[in-house]
């Protein structure tokens, strides 16, 4: 699977082909903009075109050729291209912690998928925690005072922590099914078995509370009535 950046080279080749056999390439973004590069015929073998694609957006590529002459067709291809590794998650989302916060406060080396970790920790934390407490925070809505800087810092490395242990980050784990076929095969688990919402990666990490309640915040961080409210 390509990344956004890559530079690729499309190729399309024509069975039968010859002379009168001629092919152009249309791509549609993700963003639903096209652009059509520069067809080139391979001039050691007969029948064959390519072109240079850049993946500048992450989504779902359309690569869709058009042959005239002999061979006449449309084929169309769908390519998947990932964001750049790394990326950040997007504009106006609040991550409150680093890579490196996270291989401090667990004493190892951190995942390789950290980041996004990161990133959807505090997203629940802000969804869940954070909007029911009452901080200092600067225009983006960012805690200002250095100690509940690091609390929050930790509390969100914390609910990762938790992830880890439980071996989940997403709930998916705890998500229930009847019997579900696939070919020949039947796989059969527990309707019974407790809802995404209800798994022990969609709970609060216990030790998220311990960081937030610490002595130090006090006067600094106040934590509304979070199960009252629904949280």
């Amino acid at each position: 699977m390509p990344d956004v950046g890559d530079l690729v080279t499309a190729r399309l080749e024509v069975e039968p082909a010859d002379q009168t056999t001629a092919a152009t390439l249309l791509v549609t973004r993700p963003d639903g903009t096209t652009v059509s590069p520069v067809v080139t015929a391979a001039e050691s073998s007969g029948g064959v075109w390519t072109a240079p694609v850049v993946y500048t957006l992450a989504g779902v590529w359309r690569l869709s050729w058009t042959v005239t002459g002999t061979g006449a067709s449309v084929e169309h291809q769908l390519v998947s291209v990932a964001p750049t590794p790394g990326a950040s998650a997007g504009a106006g989302v609040r991550v409150y912690a680093t890579t490196t916060d996270l291989a401090n406060y667990l004493q190892a080396a951190p995942p390789l998928d950290s980041e996004q970790l990161l990133g959807g920790a505090s997203r629940m934390l802000d969804a869940r925690v954070l909007r029911w407490c009452r901080y200092d925070v600067d225009t983006d809505g960012r805690p200002t005072h250095p100690k509940v800087i690091t609390a929050i810092g930790r509390a969100v490395c914390a609910q990762v922590a938790w992830w880890d242990e439980v071996g989940d980050s997403r709930g998916a784990a705890g998500v229930g099914y009847g019997n579900v076929s696939i070919g020949s095969v039947v796989l059969g688990r527990s309707v019974t078995a407790v809802s995404g919402e209800d798994s022990p990666a969609r709970q609060i990490a216990p030790q998220v509370w311990d960081e937030l309640r610490d002595p130090e915040l006090h006067d600094l961080l106040f934590i509304g009535a979070i199960s009252a409210a629904g949280g």
